[in-house]
């Protein structure tokens, strides 16, 4: 006890912002840390609600359709002719066919991404071992789909054709290591983003409770709070974009 209050003491910070990221079991199954393969824990729990939401607004929503629309009703429709114009704009029509990928991908993240902002939630899309997947997913989905369409034609993607002929191996170089890299900066770009932002927001809870700083902490929670709404919202549309981009890339490497 007195080493826990020694600890306590010698630690300017009582609250720590990165515990909201923890995986664990929740209360109401047994809680903890002690996780095995088929542990059900709040990340679990989290990316099953955020299907749901993406099924509920989808599906039941305009399961009865009307023409003059319902509030869901409406949203729905927005998101799905949103990004409709976002893939034909970038890929042409020869992109459409692969819609339904990339609706689900955009769904699926932003709605994980507002779930996280509900109080005592967990934020799924702020862990790698969600994004990761879904950015692997993406590049080996564009890369197989690559060579596919295009044989061994996809390969002159790294080749510059317009640069000097005693440039374009190194250029090849650069595109290649840059291409291998696109998995992880797809990746950390969501999961570092969607991480800033909330333990930001705990650091100013974590204020709130001095009197002195504590109408200005409110003030700067409620800020930061109207900030993350609408990262949520920009970190979905660029893992989309660039999701499109590289399906460009793959239906069309000459270009």
């Amino acid at each position: 006890m007195a080493t826990e209050t020694t600890a306590a003491e010698g630690s300017s910070l009582v609250f720590h912002p990165m515990d909201q990221f923890i995986v664990k079991i929740p209360d109401f199954l047994g809680g903890g840390t002690d996780l095995q393969f088929y542990s059900i824990t709040n990340v679990t729990i989290w990316l099953f609600f955020s299907v749901l939401a993406v099924v509920g607004l989808l599906v039941l929503s305009t399961s009865k359709r009307a023409i003059v629309p319902s509030r869901m009703q409406s949203v729905a429709e927005l998101a799905y002719g949103f990004i409709y114009k976002m893939l034909e704009d970038i890929c042409g029509k020869e992109g459409i066919k692969y819609f339904p990928y990339v609706m689900t991908l955009f769904m699926f993240i932003v709605t994980a991404n507002f779930l996280g902002l509900i109080p005592t939630s967990f934020t799924t899309t702020s862990h790698f071992a969600v994004t990761i997947p879904l950015a692997l997913a993406v590049f080996l989905t564009v890369t197989i789909l690559g060579f596919v369409k295009n044989g061994a034609a996809f390969l002159g993607l790294f080749w510059v054709s317009s640069a000097p002929l005693a440039l374009r191996p190194i250029l090849a170089i650069i595109e290649l290591i840059s291409y291998f890299v696109r998995p992880v900066s797809h990746s950390i770009r969501l999961a570092g983003n969607v991480m800033a932002g909330h333990a930001v927001i705990k650091v100013f809870a974590g204020f709130a409770a001095i009197a002195v700083i504590s109408p200005v902490s409110v003030l700067a929670i409620t800020a930061m709070y109207g900030l993350e709404v609408l990262v949520a919202f920009i970190q979905a549309y660029v893992f989309t974009i660039l999701t499109c981009v590289y399906l460009k890339d793959a239906l069309h490497p000459s270009h």
